[in-house]
């Protein structure tokens, strides 16, 4: 099978590749044609290729864990960490930055893309700011990308679902059921119990120790 990648690893199990399963079918697009790292059906090799993950990103703690979660868990050498951050209709940036540079990009952006970088150097990092609804902007970019991992923040779900959920609950939900590739959706557990519980359209708060 040749060698696999930690991120490969864990994005197997999270797909549903790990038990024989359905599990997805999309999250191994690679330029070029062809499916890569496996295609879901529970059958067929794991190919090692280059691979973008996208983190959508803003000013909470939460979505900085998330992206820290794609650096380390998810991102091998070569593979390209896209951060997205969606601004509401009032702003006007729409700006690409490699590295982490770019003069004119948001602080936040720029802040976050140093420190990916500064981190896990053999990932390229680039950052992408646009304006727009937050949904469809973050669908379009997956498309038009060819991200083959979406990864997004997930807080704490309200104690009444039924009754109500926050508005980014129902933005999680919607990316998990839409984008077109694998949806992880990750929350960082608290000190007294460690590791991150990852959703994905086939497993809710999946508990990751490290």
């Amino acid at each position: 099978m040749g060698s696999v990648g930690k991120g490969e690893a864990i994005l197997r199990q999270l797909s549903g590749n790990g038990d024989g399963g359905e599990g997805s079918k999309r999250w191994g697009k690679r330029k070029g044609g062809g499916n890569g790292y496996g295609n879901g059906n529970g059958g067929g090799g794991v190919v090692v290729g280059k691979k973008r993950v996208m983190v959508v990103i803003d000013h909470s703690t939460g979505a900085k864990h998330a992206m820290m979660w794609a650096l380390t868990h998810v991102t091998n050498k070569g593979d390209l960490l896209t951060l997205l951050h969606v601004l509401p209709h009032h702003h006007h940036h729409h700006h690409t930055s490699r590295g982490g540079g770019g003069g004119d990009a948001p602080l936040l952006a720029n802040s976050l893309g140093s420190l990916c970088k500064a981190c896990k150097p053999e990932v390229e990092v680039e950052a992408l700011v646009i304006q727009g609804p937050k949904l469809a902007t973050v669908l379009s970019q997956v498309r038009k990308l060819e991200a083959s991992v979406l990864v997004l923040s997930q807080t704490k779900p309200s104690p009444f679902p039924c009754l109500i959920r926050s508005s980014r609950e129902e933005f999680v939900e919607e990316c998990i059921n839409k984008a077109d590739c694998l949806t992880l959706a990750v929350r960082k557990q608290s000190k007294g119990v460690g590791g991150y519980l990852v959703s994905t359209r086939w497993q809710k708060n999946f508990w990751l120790l490290a």
